[in-house]
């Protein structure tokens, strides 16, 4: 499949423009990209990719959106093993902690985790951040 989905929920826009930048990368290695809010998709969508990306900030005390986020994610836990899953985000305030959490969760899951701790950054994505956007999604072009 040609085309690499990358869904995610943003509450500033930051996580938004992350995805924007994951899907650059897809692009520039050659992929179409699906850049989407979770909101406007279902989990159901990705069964059938062998990669995609998921991207969230942190929300309260480091944990995903709980209203939109968790429960996507949840249901794209039970069919995780053998994907390639790219994770980013961004925060406010923390240490990351909550990626940490979103990476073991989904590994323990069976899926492959790309990204995480190497693509969340603290508020707007500054130029590394956009770089390592950038490179998780030529990353996920070459699954």
């Amino acid at each position: 499949m040609s085309e690499i989905i990358v869904a995610y929920w943003s509450g500033t826009g930051n996580t938004e423009a992350m995805a924007g930048y994951v899907g650059q990368g897809i692009k520039e290695a050659g992929k179409e990209a699906k850049v989407v809010a979770v909101g406007d998709i279902t989990p159901d969508m990705l069964k059938d990719c062998p990669a995609f990306a998921l991207g969230c900030p942190s929300m309260g005390a480091e944990q995903l959106e709980e209203t939109e986020m968790e429960p996507f994610v949840e249901a794209v836990k039970a069919f995780a093993g053998g994907k390639t899953i790219g994770l980013f985000g961004s925060y406010g305030w923390g240490d990351g902690e909550w990626m940490r959490l979103w990476v073991e969760d989904m590994e323990n899951a069976g899926a492959k985790v790309i990204g995480g701790e190497e693509t969340i950054c603290n508020e707007a994505p500054n130029e590394a951040a956009q770089e390592a956007c950038i490179d998780l999604g030529k990353d996920l072009a070459r699954v």
